[in-house]
């Protein structure tokens, strides 16, 4: 028997230096089990750090988002759904002897909104028709000059509400309930389209809910639709209802809720040149009249309409061209 070779122990056959390599690799912990080794812990850690992330969103959710208003610092105010209210201290309004062909809506609204001030009974009112003949001007113009004259404590605040928050209004009418003073809810270009149910919170404030509309609040809304749904969403409700008639009047209830209805008409191209007169006027532009009508009218062409947008739009650009800013005598 060669001498190099050793005796391994009984049974095991001889050692070779490949077995014995096997051997010690064997002992050895692998990257594989010293993972396994740490997952309980990489686990535990991961349950710790959800747990904690659990709690801190828990310990938010119990601390008021936003402190209350107080609606002392200005008249006007746009809503955040987070329940923020932020405060606008100059509103980006035209003044209301400046809205030219809208009388009669003017008029409407300018009663209603006082009689509101006043705290008498008032209605929601829905300003609706042609783009750009002044609807959201109307509203705020509105606002401005029944403040005109009246004193700190008796003032309207107006809150501004964007149509894709129009869900979070009763958490707004929550925050304005018992507060001392009035409020016009606004939103502007109200409509709803597709399967946007949205607007049964809109419902549900206006009329039908168990705590209804705050006392001290009404809503004013624009929008270029009558019934505020899209026609398509009307005839798809008829179509997969059982009963259609009721699926509809479901759908058309909700204007139904606006006691006041103002629509808005296109302008005769007497009225569009009046607002352009009346523009200029205001703004000290001097332009010889025959000049003004004519390219007034050029322009009304080239846009394809006439609307008091347009006139505004006009005006600006012939403020610009002749050098002169738009700000009042």
């Amino acid at each position: 028997m060669p001498k190099n070779l050793s005796k391994s122990p009984a049974g095991k056959g001889p050692r070779t230096p490949a077995r014995k390599a096997a051997r010690v690799a064997a002992k050895r912990p692998t990257a594989a089990s010293k993972a396994i080794k740490a997952a309980p812990e990489l686990a535990q850690e991961r349950i710790v750090r959800a747990l904690e992330t659990i709690a801190a969103h828990l310990s938010a959710q119990g601390k008021p988002a936003v402190e209350r208003e107080s609606f002392e610092r200005t008249d006007a105010y746009v809503w955040h759904p987070d329940g923020r209210l932020a405060a606008v201290p100059r509103v980006s309004r035209v003044e209301l002897f400046l809205l030219k062909g809208v009388d009669r809506m003017r008029d409407i609204l300018m009663e209603n909104t006082e009689r509101f001030a006043n705290g008498l009974p008032a209605n929601n009112a829905l300003l609706w028709g042609a783009r750009g003949m002044g609807k959201s001007s109307l509203v705020k113009a509105a606002h401005a000059s029944i403040n005109a004259e009246r004193k700190q404590a008796d003032r309207l605040k107006l809150i501004e509400i964007h149509r894709e928050d129009i869900e979070s209004l009763p958490a707004l009418m929550d925050q304005l309930r018992a507060s001392p003073f009035r409020f016009i809810v606004f939103c502007d270009d109200l409509s709803f389209d597709g399967n946007d149910a949205s607007y049964k919170s809109l419902k549900a404030v206006l009329e039908g809910g168990i705590e209804g509309r705050p006392e001290n609040v009404i809503l004013y809304a624009t929008s270029n639709r009558r019934h505020l749904l899209a026609r398509e969403m009307i005839e798809n409700e008829r179509s997969t209802a059982i009963n259609p008639g009721e699926a509809v009047e479901e759908k058309v209830s909700l204007s139904d809720r606006f006691g006041l209805w103002l629509g808005f008409h296109r302008c005769s191209q007497d009225e569009y040149l009046a607002m352009v007169s009346g523009y200029c006027s205001h703004f000290g532009i001097k332009i010889d009249d025959e000049a003004l009508e004519r390219e007034a009218l050029e322009w009304s062409t080239t846009r394809g309409s006439r609307s008091g947008r347009v006139a505004w739009q006009f005006v600006q650009e012939l403020a610009g061209r002749l050098g002169v800013k738009l700000t009042a005598n």
